[in-house]
Parts: structure tokens; sequence; C-alpha cells
């Protein structure tokens, strides 16, 4: 079998290093004079997917989830983690020297304040923490009567020799066709908003931002197609870019140059400073922006204005352009899905197949449609057990054997016209009634997101219940939301809009959301139904508001034999045949030969 090109499955995590990496840490922060640090798993512009060179948390822990924070005292020291990492962390960590805590039950601050002493002192790297994270910070210290001390060079990076260089991936165009929108217009707009807010600036420290902003893309991470760097828009005249220099080839240079000055990276700082000196006020985007930019303005004499970037809910809601990219994303994308299923129900059941061997597989479907520029976040294919641990991540190690149960693969892609996710959740064999029973309450789940309507200012936290009631009528739920904003040829995980109990953004036409209810049982199997989902514009007669519900983007039939008919209405089984009928009208033309076969049949009527 062909190996996979976009994802690796060595096993990064190496707990017997973290006694000796603890003690080397110990000792440059006694060199120091600190009494602990904070280590947060994120670069200088909170990013999800982070270069090689940001990978401080899993150099210290060998802990890899996307997200953790550890603390590391002189004499204790911990890790701290949300719900999906529980049980990785332990299996990645040595907790003998890093005491695994849950983010909610036990927060770092909280955990400082009982452990910290009057006077000590508590080290943390401000290009790595948020203004308000650092207050956060600052707060807890008080607390013990201890202080927080910025550091200049990160102490992790002194005792790590063999750290890898930053990155200098190519910045590209990114062409105005998949963009829909000119940078020049983009730029005009944003300047607009900053009239309306009263900022003289904005601060953009946040790559998607500068990405979206300049039509550009780059590789400096794994699976977005991110290019690292700063820019600041004035309210009037010329913005600035910095980025490294070397990334740019003498056309995108004079593209740019047409929009801003484009300087590097290190002239960013003397920038800053010059617009603070100047007595002015800048917006400064509260989730991205570090504590040390943040406060290099204000010490310079400016009003740090830090709130929500203006550009995120710009780029959130997707023009006419990007809409149709995003639909023909998907459309190939779901041939090359059907290409996969019809693979794996041949394979399967012959009881040779891993789960790797199905991650390269799908991985390769998508490489034939020869528009596959990444994968849009590494595959989670998990096989029985391991399915129920939501962001599964199969290494060598932990890779298993395909047998009769359930098989659950969530994966995605970068195409240059759009991004997708999908999760398909599959029997091998004969399901048991207790797998059908919940496999159907999270199509219910899942079928109430994809036809509910509701008025303009509603948000995802008032939509999330939706997805659950079927799930709670039998005493069950998932502890993870119902879907995350999507962006296009940019990050698998967009916001501000999400579904779920935290999701307070009111949702817009042109926004693209994931649906995606699941049901895991420790231990046995998991269960998620995941489709790409398009708010647009509904009309109902004799409606007194303005209406919105979604359009399906996702195409690849569900699993009829997970399906319990006799738990559905007629109109979640009218759903879900339509849907199919979708699949087949769309999917049919793309595929040939067994697959497409296969798909006339795992399409079928549910009836028939």
């Amino acid at each position: 079998m062909a190996k996979a090109v976009f994802q690796s499955f060595e096993e990064k995590a190496d707990p017997a290093r973290g006694a000796s990496r603890a003690a080397a840490l110990r000792a440059e922060l006694v060199r120091r004079g600190l009494d602990g640090f904070v280590i947060p798993r994120t670069d200088e512009h909170q990013n999800e997917y982070v270069a090689a060179c940001s990978e401080r948390l899993a150099w210290l822990t060998g802990f890899t989830g996307s997200w953790g924070l550890a603390i590391v005292l002189r004499d204790e020291a911990a890790i701290f983690v949300d719900g999906r990492y529980t049980v990785q962390v332990r299996e990645q960590v040595d907790t003998a020297v890093f005491t695994p805590e849950h983010l909610i039950d036990s927060p770092p601050e909280a955990w400082l304040e009982k452990r910290l002493k009057p006077g000590n002192k508590l080290g943390f790297d401000p290009n790595l923490h948020t203004h308000d994270g650092a207050k956060r910070l600052e707060k807890a210290c008080a607390k013990a009567g201890a202080e927080l001390v910025p550091v200049v060079g990160n102490p992790v990076d002194s005792v790590w020799e063999d750290r890898p260089a930053p990155p200098l991936a190519p910045i590209v165009l990114h062409p105005t066709a998949f963009a829909g929108v000119s940078a020049a217009d983009k730029l005009a707009r944003i300047q607009g908003r900053l009239q309306e807010l009263g900022d003289a600036a904005l601060v953009i420290t946040d790559p998607h931002a500068m990405a979206w902003t300049f039509n550009i893309r780059g590789g400096d991470v794994s699976h977005t197609p991110l290019p690292m760097g700063y820019a600041i828009v004035p309210r009037e005249g010329r913005p600035s870019l910095f980025v490294e220099e070397c990334k740019l080839s003498n056309e995108v240079r004079a593209t740019l140059s047409d929009l801003a000055e484009v300087e590097g990276e290190t002239m960013l700082d003397r920038r800053l400073a010059q617009l603070g000196a100047a007595k002015q006020k800048a917006r400064f985007d509260q989730a991205t922006a570090s504590r040390r930019l943040v406060s290099l303005f204000e010490k310079a004499g400016g009003s740090a204005d830090v709130g929500t970037c203006p550009v995120a809910l710009m780029k959130a809601v997707k023009n006419d352009a990007e809409i149709a990219g995003s639909r023909a994303a998907h459309r190939r994308d779901g041939a090359a899905m059907v290409n996969f299923l019809a693979w794996f129900a041949r394979e399967a059941l012959q009881g040779r197949l891993t789960e790797i061997d199905a991650t390269v597989a799908l991985e390769g479907f998508r490489r034939d449609t020869g528009e596959l520029v990444d994968v849009s976040f590494p595959s989670i294919a998990g096989a029985g057990p391991n399915a129920a641990i939501p962001h599964y991540r199969v290494t060598e190690r932990s890779n298993r054997r395909i047998e009769p149960g359930i098989f659950l693969i969530d994966s995605g892609a970068q195409y240059r016209d759009g991004t997708t996710d999908i999760t398909r959740t599959i029997a091998v064999g004969t399901p048991t009634p207790e797998m059908r029973d919940r496999f159907t309450r999270v199509l219910q789940g899942h079928i109430a997101i994809a036809t509910v309507v509701f008025p303009k200012g509603v948000s995802g936290a008032q939509l999330d219940a939706f997805a659950r009631r079927p799930l709670w009528d039998a005493g069950l739920d998932f502890d993870h939301g119902t879907g995350h904003g999507i962006g296009s040829y940019l990050s698998v995980h967009e916001g501000p809009q999400r579904l779920s109990k935290l999701g307070v953004t009111p949702l817009e036409a042109g926004m693209m959301l994931s649906n995606e209810p699941g049901y895991y049982k420790s231990g046995e199997y998991g269960i998620r139904i995941e489709n790409l989902i398009l708010v647009e514009r509904r009309e109902i007669a004799g409606a007194e508001r303005e209406i919105y519900g979604f359009e399906t983007l996702s195409f690849a039939p569900i699993d009829l034999a997970l399906v319990e008919p006799a738990l559905m209405t007629e109109a979640e089984i009218a759903w879900l045949d339509a849907y199919h009928a979708k699949v087949r009208e769309l999917i049919g033309p793309l595929v040939t030969g067994d697959a497409a076969r296969w798909l006339e049949e795992a399409a079928r009527p549910i009836a028939s």
C-alpha cells in the first residue's frame, strides 16, 4: 500500500525523557532566579497548529494534544488538559514528573494560588500569552504574594539543544477567483470599520486574518496554509505588512507592495513604538495579540483597545466565490470519500486492515483527485475502543486492527477552492442493537441541526441542544461542541461562529460550520456523524423576522446498517432518503466501476 504524504504515524511522545528535561529546565530557572515557569502549548499567534520549533510543551512533557499547559515549580510540576485529552495525557506523560490536572476542575490559576509562596517569582514568556491570559496569571500570583515575571528568551529554548529552526515556507498569492474579493477592497472595508470603532489602527496578530486580508497563503504550519507574520492597518493611509522577506518571490513582493509597506518581522516593534509614541489608540485582537506586543505599545504611550478583531467576523461570512469553491471542493471530496468507503466495504471484513491502512487509503483517494494540497488535520481513524476517544490520533504504537464492530473516520482536505471536514461511522460486520440505537439517536440529532430554521440573531449556543435531545431522551450526551466554524482554504477550525454551549456569536448567512453530534462508550466504541453546513436565508410565508437555515455541503452515504428506522419519524426518514438521493445525483457521475455500484446500494432509500 502507498504511504501517507501529508500525515505521519510516528509516535513522538516520549515520557521517559520527561524527568531529565524537567530537571534541565529547573536548573535554568534557578540560574535565572525564577521559582517556576509556565509552558503553554501555543506560539506567538495562539495558533492551533504550530511549527516544530514551537512545540515546547511536547518536547518537555511528551504530550502532543492540540491544547495544554504545564507549570514547572522547583519541587512540583503539573500539566493541564481539557476533557478531550484526559486519557491521552496519561499515556504520553511521565505522571511521576508532571501531575495531570483537569483544566475545568483544577484551573492553572487556582493551582498556582495554593502552591506559590510569598516572594516567589513565576516566569512566563510574554510572547506566548495573551493580554487577558497574563492578567489571570498576575492575579493568581498576587493572591499568593508572588510575582509574575516576563522573561526575555524562553528558558525552554535555552535547554532544547536540537530545537528545529523557524519555518520559512514561500508566501503565495491566493487568486481573486477563489478569494472572491480583492485585497484592496478588504483593506478598505477594514478601514471603514476602524472609523466606526474610533481606532487609529488595527494590529493584525492572527496569521489567518493576515492571510485573508492580503489574499496570501503559505506553509509555515502543518495542515493550514498559513504564512506567519503581522500587519498594521491604519484608519487612513497605507498599511504595513511584516513577514520574513526571504519568503517573498519578486512577483509576490511586487503585488503586496502595491497594497502595503512590506517589511521584515523585526520592524514590527519599531512601528508599534512609533504608533504608541504618537498617542494613538489601536485595536488589538484579544484572542491572538501577545502580552508583549500590547505592553510595548502601551509603554510607548499608546492606548490599546483590546477586543475582538474585526477581521474575524468578515472572514467568517463567506462570499459567493468562496461558497461556490466550497461546493466544488465538497463534491470532489465526496467522490474521494465514496471511493474510500467502497474500498473499505470490500477490504474490512477480510480482517487484514488496520487504522493506518484506512488512513493511508483515504489520503490516497484524495490525492487521486489531482487537487489535494494537504489534509486539513491528521485523520482520526478509530477502531473499536479507539473510536471512543473523540480526538484520537493513530500512531505506529496505537495502531489497531479493524475487527467486527464500529470504525470511525474523521478527516478532511485542503483544496485551493475550499476546506473540507467529514466524519463517517461504519459498521464492520453486524452491529449490536445498542450500537444501532445510539447511532440512530446521533443521526436524529444531526438531522435536527440540518433541518432547523431560526431567526436572525440566534447563536450557536441556542441551537446546540437540538443535536442533543435524542440522546438526552435516553439519558445520554456527548462532551464536545456540536460544531465549529470552517475557513476557506484556511483553518479547519475557525471562529467566532460555532455550534456549542459557548457559541455566543450570532449566526449570519454565509457562515460555514460543522454538524457533528456523537456518542462515545468508553473502552468499547464511538459514533460521530459530521457534515459541513452553510447558513442561508430561508423564505417562510408570513414570517415576521428574517429567517435562516442550513444547506448541507458534504456528500457521502451514511451507513444504513447502523440505522434503526423504528426510532425515526417519517420526516427524519424522508430527510435521510432525500440526502442519499442528493449524494447519488452529485457524486454518482464522478465515480465508476465497483464504487459506482457500491454507491447505488449504500445510498438507496431506507425503505427499499
